[in-house]
C-alpha cells in the first residue's frame, strides 16, 4: 500500500511528531512538497504533505492560519510538516489550533531531520508499493496464464476474482452469461445485461462502470475481440476502486480472454467449413456421407428429428440481421449444450437446428420480438424491414432436401404477407384460402369470371351467383335450385349459358377446382 502519515510518523529515522489531527494519519501521502509560498495552493494537487518552515507567513496570527489552513485544505493537502529550529524554535499555538480545528495532520519536524529526508522516505515507499504492485501484477498474470490454458475461461474467472477479490462474469456475444465466479455472482451479473448491451454497440475496445459507494458493489464491464462489433465482454465486482495490482489482473484477464475469444472465431470458422459441407451432401441427398463427414461435431444433431431454418434479410444490411440471428441461436445452442449447423449462403441463412431445442426457439422468440417491433407505429418502419425467417417441419437426414423446400416456401409465404416468421406445418395444417389473397391469383380470377360478371351486369341473368352455388352442392340440381329459389330448369339453362360464354366444359373437374377457386379469390378480403 502506498505510505500514510502513520508510516512516516512510525519511520524511525525521521523523528516526527504529531502535533494536531492524530484521527486522520492513515491517508495515503501521494508526495512531500515544500513550499515557503504564502499561497502555495496554485501549486497543489492533492494528496501532498506540505512541509514549511514559515519564512514567509506570520504564524503567530490565528486568523491568517485559519485562513491558511482551510484552503490547504480545500485543495487537498493531506498533512502538514512543520520544521522547528529554523524561523520559529516551537510550532507555533496558532497553526496547532488551526490545524485541530480543521482535522488537518500537523507534524513537527526536528531540527537535524532534513526535508529531504522525509521526500526521500515518501518516495522510496511510493517506489516500493510500485514494486510491490508490478511484482503482484507479474505474479497475478502467472496465475491467470497457467488457468487460461489449463481451465479455459472459467478458470481465469475463478483466479482474477481471488486476485481482485470480489467476483467476475463472461458474457457471449448476446449478452447472455456464460460462466461467473464464484458460483453466487451469476445471478448479480445477469442484472447487468443491459449495460452490456450498451457496452457491445460501442466500438471494440469499450469499457463502462457501473455502481459505486451507493450501490451494493463497483462493476467494471470491458468488451472482448478484436473486432468492430465486440465478440463477448468481462465484468469484474469488487468493493471499492481497483488498485494498480487488481488492474494489471484485469488488463490479464482481458488479454486472455481476448484470445480465447479469437481462438473461438477461428475454430468457429473451421467449424463453419465443415457445417458447409454437411448441409450440400444432405441437401445432395448423401447422408450416409454427411454423417461421416459430421463425426463427433454434428453426428448427434443428425441423430434426432431437426428443423431447417431459412432466413434472408427484406432489406437494410443483410450482414447485420443474418448476422445477429447467427449469434441468438449459437448463442442459444451453447448455453444449452446443443449442436446447431449455421451456415451462410449468400444473401441467406441457413440453420439446421434440434427439433424443440433452444435453437429453435430462440429464433422462433427473435422472430416475435422483431415482429412486435414492427408492429409498434412509432417505429416509424415498414413491413419489409429486417428479417424474414421460414421454418420446416421436423425431419431427418434422408429427407433434408424435402426440408429445405419446406424452410424456402414458408419464407417466400411470410415474405408475400408482410411477416418475419412462418412455420411451414402452419401452412399444412391451415386452410389454402388465404393463399388465394396473393394479387397475381386475383388477377387471374378477375380474368376467368369477367365476361360473366359483365353478362350479369345487363340484366340477363345471375350466372355468377348460380354457378357458385351449383358448385358449392357439388353439381346437385335439385339443392342448387332449392338455394337459389328457382326451378332446376333454369338452373341447368344457366350452366349451359356459363360453359357458352367460357368456352370450357363443366364436365372437367380441373375446369370446376379452377372456377371455385377463382370464386373464393374474388371474395377473400
Amino acid at each position: 500500500m502506498p505510505p500514510t502519515l502513520a508510516s512516516l510518523v512510525n519511520h524511525s529515522a525521521l523523528k516526527l511528531t504529531v502535533r494536531a489531527g492524530e484521527d486522520h494519519l492513515d491517508v495515503p501521502v501521494r508526495w512531500a512538497h515544500v513550499s515557503e509560498l504564502a499561497d502555495p495552493v496554485p501549486y497543489m494537487e492533492g494528496g501532498e504533505l506540505l512541509l514549511i518552515t514559515a519564512l514567509k507567513l506570520d504564524a503567530e496570527d490565528r486568523e491568517a492560519m485559519r485562513r491558511y489552513v482551510r484552503r490547504l485544505v480545500g485543495a487537498g493537502v493531506v498533512g502538514l510538516g512543520f520544521a522547528v529550529g529554523v524561523n520559529y524554535d516551537e510550532t507555533p499555538e496558532p497553526l496547532v489550533e488551526a490545524c485541530a480545528q480543521e482535522g488537518l495532520p500537523l507534524l513537527e519536524v526536528p531540527r537535524r531531520t532534513p526535508f529531504l529526508a522525509i521526500s526521500k522516505a515518501v518516495s522510496a515507499a511510493i517506489a516500493a508499493d510500485q514494486y510491490r504492485a508490478v511484482t503482484a501484477g507479474f505474479a497475478a498474470q502467472r496465475e491467470l496464464t497457467k488457468q487460461a490454458l489449463g481451465a479455459g475461461p472459467e478458470g481465469v474467472l475463478g483466479a482474477l476474482a481471488a486476485q481482485v477479490d470480489g467476483w467476475a462474469a463472461l458474457y457471449d456475444a448476446s449478452g447472455a452469461v456464460v460462466a461467473a465466479a464464484p458460483d453466487w455472482a451469476g445471478r448479480r451479473a445477469a442484472r447487468l445485461t443491459a449495460e452490456v448491451e450498451r457496452l457491445r454497440e460501442r466500438p471494440a475496445p469499450a469499457s463502462s462502470v457501473v455502481g459505486g459507494p451507493d450501490h451494493e458493489d463497483r462493476v467494471e464491464l470491458h468488451s472482448l475481440g478484436t473486432g468492430r462489433r465486440p465478440r463477448a465482454a468481462l465484468a469484474v465486482g469488487t468493493a471499492a476502486a481497483l488498485g494498480t495490482a487488481e488492474r494489471y489482473a484485469v488488463h490479464s484477464a482481458i488479454a486472455l480472454l481476448t484470445l480465447t475469444t479469437e481462438r473461438s472465431r477461428s475454430l468457429h470458422a473451421a467449424e463453419q467449413r465443415v457445417g458447409t459441407a454437411v448441409l450440400r451432401m444432405l441437401l445432395a441427398g448423401e447422408p450416409d456421407h454427411a454423417r461421416a463427414v459430421a463425426g463427433d461435431l454434428y453426428g448427434a444433431l443428425l441423430d434426432a428429428p431437426f428443423r431447417m431454418i431459412v432466413a434472408e434479410s427484406a432489406s437494410g444490411p443483410a450482414g447485420e440481421h443474418l448476422g445477429e440471428l447467427a449469434e441468438t441461436v449459437e448463442s442459444a445452442a451453447a448455453r444449452a449444450g446443443e449442436a446447431v449447423l449455421v451456415v451462410p449462403e449468400g444473401e441467406r441463412l441457413v440453420v439446421l437446428a434440434a427439433d424443440g431445442g433452444a435453437a429453435v426457439a430462440a429464433c422462433s422468440a427473435c422472430a416475435a420480438a422483431r415482429e412486435a417491433e414492427r408492429a409498434r407505429p412509432e417505429q416509424g418502419r415498414g413491413d419489409e424491414d429486417g428479417l424474414v425467417v421460414g421454418l420446416s417441419a421436423p425431419t431427418g437426414p434422408t429427407a433434408a432436401s424435402a426440408a429445405y423446400k419446406q424452410a424456402e416456401q414458408a419464407l417466400s409465404v411470410a415474405r408475400r404477407r408482410g411477416r418475419v416468421f412462418v412455420e411451414h406445418e402452419q401452412l399444412a395444417a391451415g386452410s389454402v384460402l388465404p393463399l388465394l389473397a396473393d394479387d397475381a391469383v386475383k388477377a387471374f380470377a378477375d380474368g376467368l369470371l369477367r365476361a360473366l360478371h359483365e353478362h350479369d351486369a345487363t340484366g340477363r341473368g345471375d350466372l355468377v351467383a348460380s354457378l357458385r352455388a351449383w358448385l358449392s352442392r357439388h353439381g346437385q340440381w335439385d339443392a342448387a335450385a332449392a338455394d337459389l329459389g328457382v326451378h332446376r330448369h333454369t338452373l341447368r339453362y344457366r350452366m349451359r349459358r356459363v360453359e357458352e360464354i367460357l368456352g370450357r366444359s363443366l364436365d372437367d373437374p380441373d375446369v370446376r377446382m379452377e372456377l371455385w377457386l377463382a370464386l373464393k379469390a374474388t371474395t377473400t378480403e
